[in-house]
């Protein structure tokens, strides 16, 4: 493959300068481009719709070959171009409006499947614009339909025949995949994969052509997140925690003791297996995954506390100002008055010092800060991007705790590691989390080289939250209703602002206007607090409080309230235009209802339409579960959005996918990467397999892979 990556696509004969630029719009600039440019999906010519049997109102596709052609102009002054097309049971009439150049795509005698809706029109059946896929000269029974566009002005049959052509050219293709894998695997050669997927004989043979490409492109991954894990541990600078210290310095036991709450199953669990990371000699890498509400933020605290029981600092790193202030206030509660020992003191002990560190800190308190730092008088930190500014030095830095992972990059890790090793010391343990779960399978993909623990279980005592897609005026009038009535009862309720293009600044004139709007309409005298992210860190606490404490009846919010606020008094969301948020930040924000036993429930107010939008609000309004919610938005947004920005995309999956059906092809191929490289981390006793990796998975478009 890396030699038909140094070809440029004007070798295969007829591509000439004119197609090759052409080509290069889609995408294909080498022979490898063209190759790996795939079918998305095939027809089958024994099993298309015969236009004898279509009747008017039939959605079908018909395989014909034009039979007449002609273009007119219609009294309205709309260009027409109509086609008479036949398969040997009968004739169909197919007219285009306003698309001139499919006389020149359909001339007599071309042979083409169409796509679209059987109407009547004076008397005789007719399609108006379908879908048209060209068909070419393949008379196998399975023919390929290639993407393309018509800003290219390339067909999809001339792929068939320029794809034919490199295969056959090409030759045997060196398999760098062992015989002894293939054949455990019952894996076609990658030879006949290549010539099976572009011309399969049977919709089977296909189906292994598919499996075994998909393979390949999964393999090539996670070898290179393998490679990425040897390489941080061959390099690493272990610190051993104390995990189990004498009572004195117990300080994780002491905080656990005096929660009021005690800790779930799956919390305890997780608490166990970062105890065993952080006890052992290599440093943390592990990613810390559950559904909202299932205790994330306990479980990080108490890997925190391990380190300053043990001498050591713990650090927080949310991604934006506004969760950072908000995981600094979480933390405030649930650390109460925890004291840590100081033989300094008449006392013995000191509070624990806890700080938050942004850029909105005040120059003379982030100096302030940086000396407790850097003394090691702070003992836990919470802060954004600012944490990792070469001004900031630790004493020294034990356990990191990222939020939201996906936001950072893998320069801020390596900023992260300099910071523990600052004055000889080690790398910090490194705990990551994500706000909503994302799929098993993407997980293995995307934090490959992190081990995963997942709190798949809520704390007792939480009632489920009741979510309606609120889609007509009476039904938004019916929400609001359930706002007065909760309040009349004691409760509490959100309002969550429309989505506005824009600055944070935006945002807060949205919310403050419809703080406005509320108050003088659906819930006038309601008492309603307002909160976004331009507010001062003391006025949002101020209003945040009023709320806790039920002098705020609503609260009308930005997003800011996505995450890290906890009122259990608060049972009804109201979330407006909900079709603009994504499935994961619609979950997360009902997160913030049903916070005890009380009966909560959550409006989705939308009068959206479109096929996605429609998907997204049903599956709300079907499912409380995050992981099955991730999933579906998986399904709806493909693997691009997980996978993140990425580098110039010949790596991207092409077949592979990190939906359910893929799941098992994705172990093996994980288990195959770690087989090869732990009997060979160079991999140079498999031909051409490290040069396909760094080809196709470079370091650079690798990054993706390692923002932990």
């Amino acid at each position: 493959m890396p030699a038909l990556a140094e070809l440029p696509v004007s070798r295969v004969h007829r591509v000439g300068e004119k197609r090759a630029e052409a080509l290069a719009t889609l995408g294909i600039e080498t022979v490898l481009d063209l190759v790996t440019h795939y079918p998305r999906r095939y027809i089958d010519r024994t099993r298309q719709a015969s236009l004898a049997e279509l009747q008017p109102g039939d959605e079908a596709v018909v395989l014909a070959t034009v039979q007449a052609s002609s273009t007119r102009r219609t009294r309205q002054g709309r260009a027409l171009v109509e086609v008479d097309v036949d398969d040997g049971s009968g004739r169909l009439r197919v007219g285009f409006f306003n698309q001139s150049w499919r006389a020149r795509q359909l001339p007599v005698g071309t042979e083409a499947m169409f796509f679209g809706k059987v109407d009547l029109y004076r008397g005789r059946r007719r399609m108006t614009n379908p879908v048209v896929d060209l068909v070419g000269n393949r008379t196998g029974r399975i023919v390929p339909v290639y993407p393309t566009s018509e800003r290219s002005g390339v067909g999809g049959w001339e792929f068939g025949e320029w794809i034919d052509e490199a295969l056959r050219r090409a030759g045997e293709l060196l398999d760098p995949v062992p015989p002894q894998v293939r054949s455990r695997l019952g894996l076609m050669g990658r030879t006949e994969a290549f010539r099976a997927i572009h011309a399969p004989q049977s919709f089977d043979e296909r189906d292994r052509a598919r499996h075994r490409l998909a393979f390949d492109e999964l393999l090539r991954l996670q070898l290179q997140v393998v490679r990425r894990r040897i390489a941080l541990e061959r390099d690493a600078r272990g610190l051993r925690h104390v995990v189990d210290p004498p009572p004195e310095r117990a300080l994780v036991a002491r905080f656990l003791a005096a929660l009021p709450f005690s800790l779930t199953d799956a919390q305890r669990r997780a608490v166990e297996q970062i105890d065993a990371d952080l006890a052992g000699p290599l440093p943390m890498h592990r990613l810390l995954q559950g559904d909202v509400g299932s205790g994330k933020t306990v479980v990080a605290l108490a890997a925190l506390l391990t380190a300053v029981q043990g001498g050591h600092q713990g650090a927080l790193m949310a991604p934006t100002e506004v969760l950072a202030e908000q995981h600094y206030l979480s933390v405030q509660r649930l650390l109460g008055d925890l004291t840590v020992p100081d033989p300094g003191r008449l006392s013995g002990t000191r509070p624990l010092e806890l700080a938050l560190l942004t850029s909105r800190t005040p120059g003379a308190e982030r100096a302030r800060l940086q000396q407790g730092l850097q003394r090691g008088e702070v003992d836990v930190v919470v802060g954004t991007h600012a944490l990792i500014t070469e001004d900031v030095l630790f004493s020294s830095l034990g356990v990191v705790v990222i939020d939201e992972q996906h936001r950072f990059g893998v320069e801020q890790r390596a900023a992260l590691r300099a910071k523990g090793r600052q004055g000889g010391g080690a790398d910090p343990d490194l705990l990551v989390m994500t706000a909503t779960p994302i799929p098993r399978t993407a997980a293995m993909v995307v934090f490959g080289d992190l081990d995963v623990t997942e709190l798949d279980e809520l704390p007792p005592g939480r009632a489920p939250v009741s979510t309606h897609w609120a889609r007509t005026a009476e039904d938004e009038q019916g929400a609001f209703e359930r706002i007065r009535a909760e309040v009349a009862s004691g409760r509490r309720a959100y309002v969550v602002c429309p989505l506005v293009e824009g600055s944070e600044r935006v945002q807060a004139a949205s919310a403050t206007a419809e703080r406005e709007r509320l108050a003088h309409g659906a819930l006038g005298g309601l008492r309603l607090g307002l909160l976004h992210g331009q507010l001062k860190a003391a006025d949002k606490e101020a209003v945040m409080a009023a709320f806790r404490a039920g002098d705020v009846d609503v609260l009308v919010a930005t997003t800011v309230i996505e995450v890290g606020v906890d009122v259990p008094e608060a049972t009804v969301m109201v979330v407006e235009d909900a079709q603009h948020f994504g499935i994961a930040q619609l979950h997360q924000l009902r997160g913030r209802v049903g916070r005890s036993d009380l009966p909560s429930w959550c409006y989705l107010v939308s009068d959206a339409d479109s096929p996605e939008a429609v998907r997204r609000l049903q599956a709300l309004e079907s499912s409380t579960d995050g992981f099955e919610l991730a999933e579906v938005d998986l399904e709806l947004r493909g693997e691009g959005t997980i996978l993140g920005v990425r580098q110039k995309g010949r790596s991207d999956l092409k077949l592979a996918s990190l939906r359910r059906g893929d799941r098992s092809l994705v172990e093996a191929a994980r288990t195959v990467a770690e087989e090869l490289l732990g009997e060979d981390p160079t991999l140079h006793g498999v031909p051409g397999l490290a040069e396909e990796v760094d080809l196709l998975v470079g370091e650079e478009d690798a990054a993706f892979l390692a923002k932990s």
